[in-house]
C-alpha cells in the first residue's frame, strides 16, 4: 500500500501541479510545473488568421501584474502563445486568492527543485495519466488521506517508503521502480 501511496503522491503532486501553476509558466521553463495551470481546452479555430502580436506595453496594467515573471521574454513569444498566456491570466484572475496563494507556493516549491527533480516530477505525471482511472482514483484517494496525516506521520511513511524500496518494488509491478518520493528528497 505505501508503494502505491508514494507512487500516487508523485502522479497526484505534479498534476496538481500542472493544473495550479500561474498562467504562462508551463510557456516559461523557469517557471514551468509539468502541464501548466489550467488543462488543455478545446482547439480554437485553428483554420482562422492567427491572433496578431500584443507588445507587452500594449497590455493592461492586471495583465502585466499577472505575468510579469514573463515581461521580460513576452515580445519574442509568438501572437498564438501570448494569447493562450493571456487566456490563462483572465482564467488566473478569477480564482479566489486563498487559491491563487496556494499555487504559488506550489510554484516557489517547483522552482526550488534541481533540473533531475523537476523531470523525475514530468515523468512520474506521465505514469501516473497512463494509469488506468480506477487505479488513479485509488492513488487520488491514498493522497487525500496522507493529506490528513500529522508532518511526523508523513515522514514515517516516506522512511518506511524508503526501507521497503531498499528490498526493491514488488515483481511484476506495472509502474516499474520509483526513483524516489514525490517532488525529490525533502531537507
Amino acid at each position: 500500500m505505501s508503494l502505491l501511496l508514494v507512487l500516487g503522491l508523485s502522479g497526484i503532486a505534479t498534476t496538481t501541479l500542472a493544473q495550479q501553476s500561474p498562467p504562462g509558466a508551463q510557456d516559461d521553463p523557469v517557471h514551468a510545473p509539468p502541464g501548466g495551470l489550467f488543462p488543455p481546452g478545446p482547439p480554437g479555430d485553428m483554420h482562422g488568421p492567427p491572433p496578431p502580436p500584443r507588445p507587452w506595453q500594449s497590455l493592461s496594467p492586471d495583465e502585466r501584474n499577472i505575468l510579469a515573471p514573463l515581461g521580460d521574454k513576452w515580445n519574442t513569444f509568438p501572437p498564438e502563445r501570448q494569447a493562450r498566456m493571456l487566456e490563462r491570466a483572465q482564467q488566473w484572475k478569477s480564482l479566489p486568492p486563498d487559491q491563487r496563494e496556494a499555487i504559488r507556493q506550489r510554484i516557489d516549491q517547483w522552482q526550488k527543485m534541481t533540473p533531475q527533480q523537476r523531470e523525475q516530477a514530468r515523468e512520474n505525471s506521465k505514469r501516473f495519466q497512463q494509469l488506468p482511472q480506477q487505479e488513479r482514483e485509488q492513488l487520488h484517494a491514498a493522497f487525500q488521506r496522507f493529506q490528513q496525516l500529522s508532518p511526523d506521520q508523513r515522514e514515517e511513511l516516506l522512511r518506511q517508503w524508503h526501507s521497503e524500496m531498499r528490498d526493491g518494488p514488488p515483481m511484476g509491478h506495472p509502474m516499474g521502480p520509483p526513483k524516489g518520493p514525490p517532488g525529490g528528497p525533502r531537507h
